[in-house]
């Protein structure tokens, strides 16, 4: 799936957001089927009535894990960033800033039921309490800034957002169903880049299934992963994607580029923090071509290409195969599973937190995630109000 993301929305934004520029590419885009099926003479579909459990205090504690390449031989992903990878704090808001991010929270506030698909004249269910809280403080900024602040428009992108989610069946693409997908390391996430920001690794030659819809299904799964494993104050990611050895047929069909795309263009906005991009094969350079003109010159400066990855990641967190030093060996029956439980435990965590906040749309995701001196939303407008 490297190809994919390589092509797709998270190096897309218009003038001033990148992903509605892809969206620009063409008018059919938007209107693909996230759930149009590519033919594969396999049926991949998971089973209907496959959940995800709702996170609770009671999940296993995460697992003991390395923490750099000094810890030798590495089979699980990292357990947090070096101390040296701190995040970029955001310039504060405005009071105009300010103004629409409360105007919106009102709007997303007064929300209690959305429809089950973006069918005209579906029926609609109230909202759960995983979707309240993907409403965080900062999940309403990432639209208001990938719409240049209209507030209308974010408005109709979280919500768009919140019905896909529904619609695409994120919470049926459990572990155990995308686990195929993952068997040959195809993707990792392992270490942090130098702002704290998740790295994320594509390697198209490790290829091992047949095209169809899990394969992209795949890559979202990652990224909520990837977001999963973000430290306080980051809320961006690192796609680190290593094209070595990848041969003609490993990447994606124009299809599945444009299903991809049309998903990070339009639910993962302002999510990609910088694309390393090594060893590009010349077929995948026409791509790239084709794209660059649609590509806003903010974005183009996240992707660099065959640069000295060491530069932007800590070597210590870094794979041997990127310049690194860490010396890696994908072991499904040990990665996945350490992942998963990793991920797992900073869910329950969040989740935990979440409801000793007050279960609060506009949340604040430092808080969520234990950031050192972060307090609730509550516990602010308590503060606030005790020194008014």
């Amino acid at each position: 799936m490297a190809t994919e993301v390589a092509n797709n929305g998270d190096i897309a934004h218009d003038v001033h957001d990148p992903e509605k520029t892809a969206a620009e590419l063409a008018d059919g885009i938007d209107q693909v089927k996230l759930d149009d099926k590519v033919s594969s003479g396999v049926d991949d579909s998971p089973p209907p009535t496959e959940k995800i459990p709702p996170a609770s205090s009671s999940s296993p504690p995460p697992p003991v894990l390395p923490k750099s390449s000094a810890d030798g031989l590495v089979k699980t992903p990292l357990a947090a960033p070096l101390e040296t990878s701190k995040p970029v704090p955001r310039p504060p808001l405005t009071s105009e800033q300010e103004t629409k991010y409360a105007t919106l929270l009102d709007k997303v506030s007064a929300w209690t039921e959305i429809p089950e698909t973006s069918a005209r004249g579906a029926p609609t269910s109230p909202l759960t309490d995983s979707e309240r809280m993907f409403l965080t403080r900062d999940a309403l900024l990432r639209y208001l800034r990938a719409t240049t602040w209209d507030v209308a428009q974010a408005e109709t992108r979280l919500r768009n957002t919140l019905i896909w989610r529904r619609e695409y069946g994120l919470e049926k693409h459990t572990k155990d169903y995308i686990s195929i997908e993952n068997e040959t390391g195809k993707q990792v996430i392992l270490g942090w880049d130098n702002h704290g920001r998740t790295c994320q690794y594509l390697r198209p030659s490790k290829q091992n299934t047949e095209r169809s819809d899990r394969q992209i299904q795949h890559l979202v799964f990652m990224l909520e992963r990837a977001i999963d494993l973000m430290p306080p104050g980051q809320e961006t990611l690192a796609l680190l994607i290593n094209f070595a050895e990848t041969k003609s047929g490993q990447g994606a069909t124009i299809g599945q580029g444009r299903q991809t795309l049309n998903i990070l263009q339009n639910h993962y906005p302002e999510r990609l923090g910088r694309a390393l991009v090594t060893n590009v094969p010349f077929y995948i350079w026409g791509f790239f071509k084709l794209i660059t003109p649609f590509i806003d010159p903010l974005t183009r400066e996240k992707i660099k290409f065959n640069e000295d990855m060491g530069i932007h990641v800590p070597r210590e967190q870094l794979l041997k195969e990127s310049g690194g030093h860490v010396e890696f060996e994908y072991e499904h029956t040990i990665y996945w599973p350490a992942l998963n439980e990793l991920c797992e435990s900073n869910r329950a965590a969040a989740y935990e937190r979440w409801v000793k906040g007050g279960k609060r749309i506009g949340e604040f995701e430092g808080y969520l995630k234990g950031g050192e001196g972060e307090v609730s939303l509550s516990e602010t407008e308590k503060n606030v109000s005790i020194e008014g």
